[in-house]
C-alpha cells in the first residue's frame, strides 16, 4: 500500500468517526451524551458512548440502542457495529455534558455573563482543578464577540494540556445569531510537572544507603597443562621401534648390496679362469 493510500485511509477513517459523532450527539442529546470512543477488534467496531442519563440511550427492551445500530451499520458503513452505553459519574466535571447545559441556558434567555459564571462555579464546585470557557457569536450587541471566563489552573498547549484536559463544544442558536459555547476543565487530582519534587532520604524518613565493600580477588598465574605421562612414554616407545625398524631395513638393505657384489667378482674369475684354460688348450 502507497504512502497517498495510507493517508487517504487515516483522513476518511477520522471524517467516518466525526460523522458518527455528529450523528449520536443529535440522536442522544436530551440523555446528556457526555462523549465517544471508537475501538477496533476482530469481532467488529465497539462504539463506547457515554451519558448522564443511560435509560434514555437504551429505550424499553433495547428499542432505541438497536434502532441506532442498524443505522451506524447502513447509513455509515461500519463493520459489525456494536454500541456500548456507560453511565457519567459526575456530570459536572464531563467538558460536552457542560458545554450542553450552556448552550441549553442561553437558549432559554439567560444572560450570558450569569450562563457562564454559573457554569464556571458549578464546575469548581464539583473539584476540578480549573476551568475555562469561551462563547463566541452574537452575545450582546450587532458585531461578533468573544467573552472568556477562567478560574482555577488551565494549561493551554503541550503534553500537559493534551493528556490533563477535557474539552467540549455546543452551539445555542438564538434570535440574534449564533453562539459557540467552548468548556475545557482540568481534571479534579490531577499532579502538573512543576509540583513533583524529588526528596532527600532524610526528608522521607528513609535511612542512609549502606555502603558496599568490595572485595579485591587477587590475579592467579594460570595453571600449567597437565601432560598425561602415559600417553607421553608410549609415545616415545613407538618412536624408538620405529627408529630400530628402519635401522634393520637399512641393514638388510646393504647386505644384499655386499652379497650382489661377491657374487658378481665370482662370475668374473670363473670367466677368467674358463679363458686361460681354452688358451692352454690352443697352444698345445
Amino acid at each position: 500500500m502507497s504512502k497517498t493510500n495510507t493517508v487517504r485511509n487515516i483522513v476518511n477513517r477520522n471524517i467516518e468517526r466525526q460523522l458518527v459523532r455528529e450523528y449520536l450527539l443529535r440522536e442522544t442529546e436530551r440523555a446528556g451524551f457526555g462523549g465517544l470512543e471508537f475501538n477496533r477488534t476482530p469481532e467488529g467496531t465497539k462504539v463506547t458512548l457515554q451519558a448522564e442519563q443511560v435509560g434514555r440511550v437504551i429505550g424499553r427492551r433495547g428499542k432505541v440502542i438497536h434502532e441506532l445500530q442498524r443505522r451506524l451499520q447502513e447509513d455509515f458503513n461500519l463493520d459489525k457495529p456494536r454500541l456500548e452505553v456507560n453511565e457519567i459519574e459526575e456530570p459536572r466535571l464531563n467538558a460536552q455534558v457542560m458545554a450542553s447545559r450552556l448552550a441549553s441556558s442561553l437558549e432559554r434567555g439567560w444572560f450570558f455573563r450569569r450562563a457562564g459564571h454559573s457554569t464556571s462555579q458549578n464546575i469548581m464546585d464539583a473539584g476540578a482543578r480549573g476551568c475555562l470557557i469561551i462563547l463566541s457569536g452574537k452575545i450582546s450587541g450587532a458585531r461578533h464577540r468573544v467573552q472568556k471566563f477562567q478560574k482555577g489552573h488551565i494549561k493551554f498547549c503541550g503534553e500537559t494540556a493534551l493528556e490533563f484536559m477535557d474539552e467540549g463544544f455546543s452551539t445555542a442558536v438564538k434570535k440574534l445569531g449564533t453562539i459557540g459555547c467552548t468548556v475545557r476543565i482540568m481534571r479534579p487530582g490531577v499532579r502538573l510537572p512543576h509540583e513533583i519534587s524529588i526528596q532527600d532520604r532524610a526528608e522521607s524518613g528513609l535511612g542512609p544507603i549502606e555502603e558496599v565493600s568490595m572485595l579485591e580477588i587477587p590475579d592467579e598465574e594460570p595453571e600449567a597443562p597437565v601432560v598425561d605421562e602415559v600417553a607421553q612414554a608410549d609415545a616415545e616407545e613407538v618412536a624408538d621401534n620405529v627408529v630400530e625398524k628402519i635401522a634393520e631395513i637399512e641393514a638388510a638393505a646393504e647386505e644384499s648390496d655386499v652379497a650382489t657384489d661377491t657374487s658378481d667378482d665370482a662370475e668374473e674369475v670363473t670367466e677368467s679362469v674358463d679363458i686361460e684354460e681354452e688358451a692352454e688348450e690352443g697352444s698345445e
